[in-house]
């Protein structure tokens, strides 16, 4: 991809920065080109930005957006912008806003010039509850207006890909952690009380997620573009470690890790998806597609997690 011009939405977000890095730290900085928000918070790429084409554009407003896609004409497109994967995100209207019309906008135009590769970023949370591990022939039956909005993303970019026959695919994330994580998440909440020794509160200690570590989820981006053209259209990727692990069991091996002598309280209302018994993945269609399977287990994700808490816990100052 490093002579192709490529677009990262939500590039200021979570897993769209740290796309950005793995893209830049491989040399291909001269073709990026990321949207962000006039209102972004950029602390995640303050020290990259300069080194890539930076666009202010609200999704939301299709001609900002097709203005921009006119201009840049890209060939690699990785959708990451998303709103109502946190607990506090709780707009509805801007959960439907941003996550199904804001992909309609950035499809839309992407079309009318063409691309070689649309990376959909999608979501565990359109499964709903299920009783065993999520594949991606499932019934989709989402819990939660951020689910249905995902849902409605990815079944547009199925519609497209199928009815236009153009190579767009949808990788659905289960809980991905690592480097630049939000402070609020669990993870990053747990490994920075424990460095800075501070009393750690869990509201659902026995709550299940598939955890994936960041550098597997960069990973079936970056595969899933380069051998796009081997997949079949509308395509459809789970990206989950295909084991489900209790918050306790996270809190456990990072005590082991870190040296964290004290023990949690329990203390919380569970949300409606902490009930939820199996929570992980069925990761044999990434594999048999992609040849894609994670390089980290939990303990081993966690640990390079810990180290670059370790080194960068200034970026957190005022966000702990």
């Amino acid at each position: 991809m490093g002579e192709m011009r490529i677009l990262i939405t939500g590039s200021t977000g979570f897993v769209g920065s740290n796309i950005l890095r793995r893209l830049v730290n491989e040399g291909n900085d001269k073709k990026i080109h990321i949207f962000i928000r006039s209102n972004s918070n950029i602390w995640r790429i303050k020290d990259i930005i300069d080194k890539v084409s930076v666009h202010v554009v609200d999704l939301t407003k299709k001609d900002e957006v097709e203005s921009s896609i006119s201009n840049i004409k890209p060939e690699v497109i990785f959708h990451c912008a998303i709103y109502g994967g946190y607990p506090s995100q709780t707009d509805q209207d801007q959960i439907i806003k941003t996550n199904f019309i804001g992909t309609v906008n950035l499809l839309e135009a992407s079309m009318k010039y063409g691309f070689k590769a649309f990376i959909n970023s999608g979501s565990s949370s359109e499964y709903g509850i299920k009783s065993q591990p999520m594949e991606e022939n499932d019934f989709p039956d989402p819990i939660n207006v951020y689910g249905v909005a995902k849902l409605a993303s990815t079944y547009y970019c199925r519609m497209t890909s199928i009815k236009y026959k153009l190579p767009i695919v949808t990788l659905r994330l289960f809980s991905p952690y690592g480097y630049y994580e939000g402070s609020g998440r669990l993870i990053p909440y747990l490994i920075t009380s424990m460095l800075q020794n501070k009393e750690i509160k869990l509201g659902s200690p026995y709550a299940v997620r598939d955890f994936i570590f960041i550098e597997d989820v960069i990973d079936a981006f970056i595969q899933s573009a380069e051998k796009i053209g081997k997949m079949e259209f509308g395509t459809i990727l789970n990206v989950g470690s295909g084991l489900d692990t209790k918050v306790i069991q996270v809190f456990n091996v990072l005590r082991e890790i870190t040296g964290y002598l004290s023990d949690p309280k329990f203390d919380g209302v569970p949300r409606d998806s902490d009930k939820i018994e199996v929570w992980r993945a069925n990761i044999n269609k990434i594999n048999d597609v992609l040849g894609w399977t994670p390089k980290y287990d939990l303990k081993s994700g966690l640990v390079k997690s810990v180290e670059w808490l370790n080194k960068n816990i200034y970026l957190y100052e005022g966000r702990i």
